[in-house]
């Protein structure tokens, strides 16, 4: 049986161990993400600095996947718009994001990833930088549905109407919905699966309960962010396996878990789990 976690980052608090305890509880896959820019260590001025973070990234793949099974997810978190945009200027800050995402569409391309991060602020922002984010935004789905890849997103809290507004942003690009990921989600898997868009639960509390009482159209996962200064944030790496085998223990099939951890996968990411 596979149990996979759709969304978690390794940076430098247990890296490697992390996923020694996620693979002792029964989990088998993963799909490690990108953080900001300053985990890694620079500033980018041009989109072309953000290579040095991909290519630490995809090192660290390359030795989680002596573990278990792991999948890269390159991209550029919607919080560079404001990092970088004191510094440099919105506009500028939204010109490298942009470049950023078109170099991650080609490692895509080369095979050492299978999906690219985008969205836009969770915090409140102004009107000028809720926009260039939203350009940004609409130009990941671009460059995903030139590559054939999935885009996970790092968006504000949930709400039937960001979803839907999304949704049109993704429709404008030409991206399949089923391929834009809405990271973080809450277990409204009725409302998700109207619009379009696909939901990775965030395994905390009941919500994987919830969203399985609901239907069966989502993945799940922790955000694991491996920070040292937050230890366990946001869930541990052994929570995604156990909320999956707490679905076993209330009746639920291993079907529906393969469901969830495989066939959906599969079907976002456009690969072969086994």
């Amino acid at each position: 049986m596979l149990i996979t976690d759709d969304h978690m980052h390794l940076y430098k608090y247990k890296r490697e161990k992390a996923l020694e305890e996620f693979k002792k509880a029964g989990g088998t896959h993963v799909f490690l993400v990108t953080l900001l820019s300053k985990h890694y260590g620079i500033f980018p001025r041009k989109g072309d600095d953000f290579r040095q973070m991909f290519d630490a990234h995809i090192k660290l793949v390359e030795k989680a996947n002596k573990i278990v099974k792991a999948y890269a997810v390159l991209g550029v978190h919607p919080a560079e718009i404001t990092i970088l945009g004191e510094k440099l200027g919105y506009k500028v800050a939204a010109d490298i994001m942009k470049d950023a995402l078109d170099i991650a569409g080609n490692y895509v391309e080369m095979g050492k990833a299978v999906a690219i991060k985008s969205g836009r602020p969770h915090y409140r922002v102004s009107e000028e930088v809720w926009r260039l984010s939203n350009e940004v935004m609409l130009h990941a789905f671009k460059v995903a549905k030139d590559v054939g890849c999935a885009v996970q997103l790092h968006t504000e809290s949930f709400s039937r109407k960001s979803i839907e507004e999304i949704a049109r942003i993704a429709r404008k690009a030409g991206i399949k919905l089923y391929r834009v990921v809405k990271h973080f989600s809450p277990p409204a898997i009725d409302v998700f699966e109207e619009v379009g868009i696909f939901p990775s639960v965030i395994a905390m509390g009941d919500n994987v309960l919830k969203a399985a009482i609901t239907g069966d159209r989502y993945t799940v996962e922790t955000d694991y962010i491996d920070d040292p200064d937050r230890p366990g944030a946001v869930l541990g790496p052994k929570t995604v396996p156990k909320k999956v085998k707490e679905l076993l223990k209330m009746g639920y099939s291993e079907d529906f878990v393969m469901k969830i951890c495989k066939d959906n996968i599969e079907k976002i990411y456009g690969i072969d789990m086994d």
